[in-house]
C-alpha cells in the first residue's frame, strides 16, 4: 500500500508539472514585457495570463465611436475576474482614434473606471503590429477596428474573435466566456 501510494503521489506531481509546462507554453506568445498604461510600471503580459483559464484581449481606443465600449468591458471584467477570466486592454493608435497616452488614461480609469489591465499604447496591425497581434492575426485575423475582442483558451488558442459590433455585453460573447470558464 505504501508504494502505490509513493507511485500515485510522483504521477500527481509529474502531471502537474506537466500541466504547469503545458500552459506555460501555451501562452509563450503572450511572453513580452509591457508598460501599463501611462505608467512606468512594466509587466510581462504571459504572466498577467497565466492560470487563467479564459483571456480576453481587446484594442482600444480613447477617442472612437465605441470608447463606450469601456463601461461595458469593466462590467465584463467585475463579472467574471473572480472565476477566473482575465481582461487585457491594449491601448491602441493603428487607426488613428488614440490621443496621447495621458488623454487615454484619463478616458480609462477616470471617465469609465477602469480596473482590467490596460498596455501602453502599441500598433495591432500591418507590418508594424506589436508581435501579440502578429499572433492574433496569424491565429485568426487582425483588428478590423477598435475594440476587437479575442478569446484565448488556456492552451493560447484564440477561439473567437469579436469585431467593434458586439459589445461587452453581448450575450454570445458571455456565452463563449462561460464554455471557457466551465471546461
Amino acid at each position: 500500500m505504501g508504494f502505490a501510494r509513493t507511485v500515485n503521489c510522483l504521477m500527481t506531481i509529474a502531471l502537474g508539472a506537466i500541466l504547469m509546462t503545458s500552459t506555460a507554453q501555451a501562452y509563450d506568445w503572450l511572453d513580452h514585457d509591457l508598460r501599463r498604461l501611462h505608467s512606468s510600471e512594466t509587466v510581462n503580459v504571459r504572466d498577467l495570463a497565466a492560470d487563467a483559464p479564459a483571456v480576453l484581449l481587446v484594442n482600444t481606443a480613447s477617442h472612437c465611436g465605441f470608447t463606450g465600449q469601456f463601461e461595458g468591458l469593466e462590467a465584463l471584467h467585475q463579472e467574471y475576474a473572480g472565476k477566473g477570466l482575465k481582461l487585457i486592454g491594449f491601448s491602441s493608435d493603428s487607426f488613428n482614434q488614440e490621443a496621447d497616452e495621458e488623454k487615454a488614461a484619463e478616458t480609462c480609469f477616470v471617465n469609465f473606471g477602469v480596473t482590467f489591465d490596460m498596455m501602453a499604447t502599441v500598433p495591432v496591425r500591418g507590418s508594424k503590429a506589436h508581435p501579440i497581434f502578429a499572433e492574433v492575426a496569424r491565429q485568426t485575423r487582425a483588428p478590423r477596428w477598435n475594440f476587437n475582442k479575442y478569446l484565448v483558451n488556456r492552451d493560447g488558442e484564440v477561439v473567437e474573435v469579436f469585431g467593434a459590433l458586439t459589445g461587452p455585453d453581448s450575450g454570445k460573447l458571455k456565452r463563449a466566456i462561460e464554455r471557457l470558464l466551465s471546461s
